[in-house]
């Protein structure tokens, strides 16, 4: 619809006026912004993977936030990935229902699996933890392991010669 004609000497001012301060912005934006644009759905969007906590150095505080975002971003897709394998195991348990023991063995497995996995990296660390608290447990298991073996499987005996 094209604009109306201005019916007096105001109106056309203010039009010039608009004119004047829009016409750049608009062409910029039409020219420049949109054609330079990735156009993708917002639950797709991709985050590019930052240093981790290890990475850092000790006084870069910038490092250190970005690593704690992407430690978060990570802990909600796992728990997403947790909640889907949980879904299934419960569905298949529903569908497959005297034979679901035998039936679902692999579903079941691939959860507790996740579960134990997720556990490993999150668990044990209160509500209200961040990245290096999580690499400090990381740190902590491995000085474990390498001390008294695998975690849950007892502690290595001395050997006497």
């Amino acid at each position: 619809m094209p604009e109306a004609q201005p019916r007096n000497i105001v109106e056309q001012f203010f039009q010039t006026m608009r004119g004047m301060l829009e016409g750049p912005v608009v062409f910029v934006r039409e020219k420049i912004v949109e054609p330079n644009q990735q156009h993708y759905p917002w639950y797709h969007q991709k985050f590019r993977r930052v240093p981790t906590i290890d990475q850092c150095y000790n006084d870069d505080i910038v490092c250190y936030t970005e690593a704690n975002f992407q430690y978060k971003r990570d802990k909600q897709v796992e728990n997403e990935i947790l909640s889907i394998l949980r879904h299934r195991f419960e569905d298949c348990m529903m569908y497959e229902a005297p034979d679901h023991a035998e039936k679902c063995k692999d579903v079941l497995k691939q959860y507790e699996d996740a579960t134990t996995n997720w556990f490993i990296k999150y668990g044990d660390l209160g509500a209200y933890h961040n990245v290096k608290m999580a690499y400090m447990k990381q740190k902590h298991r491995m000085i474990w392991e390498r001390r008294h073996g695998p975690v849950g499987s007892g502690m290595k005996q001395e050997e006497n010669e």
